[in-house]
C-alpha cells in the first residue's frame, strides 16, 4: 500500500477510537444522539457503496432495515442476541440478491420506484401476517443500554468503512465505476454488470439488515410502521449526496449536519419535518450537486488553476 493509503486508515481509525469515547460522557442526551448519527453513518455509507459509482438510487434501505429489525424482535427470545446479527445479515444479503436479480436490468425512474415499493411491499406483508395472527407489533426486551447499542454500530462503522476502501481499490471497484459512467461501455469490454451490481448490491442490503437489528433492542416495540418507514431510505439518500459520494468519507459529511438539524427541527416544529426532506432536495440539485465533497474538489481545482498550494 502506498503511504498516503495508510495516512487514510491511520486518520480514520484514530477518529474512530475518539468517537468510541462519547459514551464515557455519561450525557444520555448525547449518547441517544450519537447513536443516531453512527446508526446514519453506516447507512448512508454502505448506501454510496453501491449508488455512488452505478449512479443507482436506490430507496429500499427501510425494507432492509426492517428485515434485520425483525429478525431480532422475532427470534430474541429464542436465539443469542449476537447470533442474531449474522442471521441478519445473511437475510438482508439474500433478499437484496433476490431484488437485485430481478430488478437491476432497470433503470432510471423505473428502479428508484421499485426500490421505494419494495419497503411498502413488505410492510403490508408483514402488517398483514400479524393480523391474521392477532399480533399488532412485537416486543423486543433486552438489556441492551443505548451505549452498547453506539459501540456496536460505530464497530459496523469501522467494518463498512475498511470494505469500501478496500472494495474501492478492487476489480469490482473499477467494473462498478465503468458502470457508472457509461453501462453499455462497461457491457463491451467484457464486465459482468448484473453480477457486479448485484453483488455491491447485497453488500449495502446485508450492512442495512444488520444496523436494523442492532438499532430493534432500543425501539423496545416494532411494528412494520416503524421497521419499513419510508421516510427511512429518503433520509438516508439525502444524507449520503449532501454529504457526497465522491469520496468514502463523503456521506459523513452529510449525516452530522443534517441529523443535527432534523433533531431540532423534530423537537420544535415535528409537522415540518416532510418540508425539510423536500428543501434539502433543492438544496443538493441546485446548489451542491456533488455535495460538501464536490463542492470541496471544484474549490480545490480552482485553487490549482489560480496556482494556489491545495
Amino acid at each position: 500500500m502506498r503511504r498516503k493509503d495508510w495516512q487514510t486508515l491511520g486518520f480514520a481509525a484514530l477518529l474512530l477510537l475518539v468517537a468510541a469515547l462519547l459514551p464515557l460522557t455519561g450525557d444520555g442526551y448525547l449518547i441517544s444522539l450519537g447513536v443516531s448519527i453512527a446508526m446514519y453513518t453506516v447507512l448512508a455509507t454502505s448506501w454510496a457503496l453501491f449508488s455512488g459509482p452505478t449512479h443507482y438510487i436506490s430507496l429500499a434501505t427501510a425494507a432492509f432495515f426492517g428485515v434485520g429489525s425483525y429478525v431480532t424482535g422475532s427470534w430474541i427470545e429464542i436465539i443469542p442476541y449476537w447470533a442474531l446479527l449474522p442471521i441478519a445479515a445473511v437475510a438482508g444479503g439474500v433478499l437484496a440478491a433476490l431484488v437485485g436479480l430481478a430488478t437491476l436490468r432497470l433503470s432510471g425512474v423505473y428502479f428508484v420506484i421499485f426500490s421505494l415499493g419494495l419497503a411498502e411491499m413488505i410492510r403490508q406483508v408483514v402488517t398483514w401476517y400479524q393480523n391474521q395472527t392477532g399480533h399488532k407489533g412485537t416486543y423486543v426486551l433486552t438489556d441492551m443500554t443505548d451505549s452498547g447499542i453506539y459501540w456496536q454500530l460505530l464497530g459496523l462503522a469501522g467494518l463498512v468503512y475498511l470494505a469500501g476502501w478496500a472494495i474501492g481499490r478492487s476489480r469490482l471497484g473499477f467494473a462498478l465505476r465503468i458502470i457508472g459512467e457509461d453501462e453499455d461501455v462497461a457491457r463491451h469490454v467484457g464486465i459482468n454488470t448484473a453480477l457486479s451490481k448485484v453483488a455491491l448490491f447485497v453488500v449495502s442490503g446485508a450492512v442495512a439488515a444488520v444496523v436494523g437489528a442492532i438499532i430493534a433492542p432500543r425501539y423496545v416495540y416494532i411494528e412494520p410502521a416503524i421497521a419499513f418507514a419510508p421516510m427511512l431510505s429518503f433520509q438516508v439518500v439525502i444524507m449520503a449526496l449532501l454529504g457526497g459520494t465522491g469520496r468514502l468519507w463523503g456521506p459523513l459529511v452529510g449525516v452530522v449536519p443534517f441529523t443535527l438539524l432534523w433533531e431540532v427541527i423534530s423537537a420544535s416544529f415535528p409537522n415540518q419535518t416532510t418540508l425539510l426532506l423536500g428543501l434539502s432536495f433543492l438544496v443538493i440539485v441546485y446548489l451542491l450537486p456533488g455535495g460538501f465533497v464536490g463542492l470541496y474538489d471544484r474549490l480545490r481545482a480552482r485553487r490549482a488553476l489560480r496556482g494556489v498550494p491545495a
